[in-house]
């Protein structure tokens, strides 16, 4: 009977139904596992199910038993594949499983940031609508996507699915390959500062990389329009979060962040500390989670797991 140790279940959420792993061995659950404590916890394990917590060559070493290591994710860099190789530790990871979620809060954000949400829903509970004798309020115009334009950064599965459902709502689409491979398209490339000077809404959807670490700074943030909106739903590190910070204050732009360089985010970052809080919205990485994509999650592990068993 196999030995199965999840390292970090609370990140899946406390409504998934981990039984499903049952019928494959024992199951032993970790709700959250600092470093320190990860060799000791999966030293005597056939299979490991990891979101983030990071597994090394050295950790692999001292497990002997370890055969297979299940990625409860998409991205691979916490693991170190290398080092699996060499030992013949099989890594699995699960990929699609939260297109639709991702695109969904694209446009939840957009949308939000777009049609300042914020300030409306404050002006009608704060009394100041029915104080104001006025069957509407339009003190804060927002503008329409339609007949803006639209870019993406990272032009793969989740930023394809974006640019559809742009192009829906009328906005003229166009895209920034971070690879610079992917040219072919039936939506126009550009390069990454005529993108960002030119659209109203620009749409980050692309991993981290050497390429793409700390690809929007101090140099690039300052060609974004005024009234645009900065969207990351890629990876953190890709914006240098304090040349962003800097520029949200000095002028009117706005930015909707799912992602963040160190996360959960440290007290110390500077964009707790702006000014203009109401043109900055960060969720905690939370655009991969819906229900839905988090039993697709674990279906795709499930089915790893079974895979690699009966092979």
């Amino acid at each position: 009977m196999s030995k199965i140790v999840i390292l970090d279940a609370k990140t899946l959420g406390d409504d998934l139904d981990l039984s499903l792993l049952d019928k494959f061995g024992e199951v032993i659950r970790y709700e959250t596992t600092e470093p320190s404590d990860t060799l000791k916890r999966i030293k005597d394990a056939d299979i490991v199910i990891t979101n983030k917590v990071v597994i090394t060559k050295e950790i692999m070493d001292k497990t002997p038993r370890l055969k297979l290591i299940c990625i409860a994710a998409t991205g691979t860099n916490n693991i170190d594949l290398n080092g699996a190789k060499n030992k013949g530790i099989v890594v699995k990871n699960v990929s699609g499983y939260s297109t639709k979620s991702v695109v969904q809060h694209t446009f939840a954000m957009a949308l939000y940031l777009l049609e300042k949400m914020s300030y409306y829903n404050n002006a009608v509970k704060s009394g100041a609508w029915t104080t104001s004798k006025l069957f509407t309020d339009a003190s804060k115009p927002f503008y329409e996507i339609a007949g803006k334009q639209w870019g993406i950064i990272g032009l793969g599965t989740i930023g394809n699915e974006v640019a559809k459902i742009a192009t829906a709502f009328g906005a003229d689409v166009c895209y920034y390959s971070t690879s610079g491979q992917n040219l072919q398209s039936d939506y126009p490339h550009k390069p990454l500062d005529l993108l960002l000077g030119e659209c109203e809404i620009i749409s980050i959807h692309a991993p981290l990389n050497e390429t793409t670490e700390n690809m929007l700074n101090a140099k690039n943030l300052s060609l974004i329009k005024n009234n645009a909106i900065l969207l990351n739903l890629g990876r953190g590190g890709i914006i240098n979060e304090a040349d962003l910070a800097q520029e949200l204050e000095k002028r009117k732009i706005y930015a909707g962040l799912d992602v963040i360089a160190k996360e959960p985010i440290r007290t110390d970052n500077p964009l707790m500390h702006i000014h203009a809080q109401e043109r900055l919205l960060i969720t905690p990485h939370i655009a991969w989670t819906s229900i839905e994509a988090r039993n697709k999650l674990l279906e795709g592990i499930v089915k790893n797991i079974q895979t690699f068993l009966e092979r």
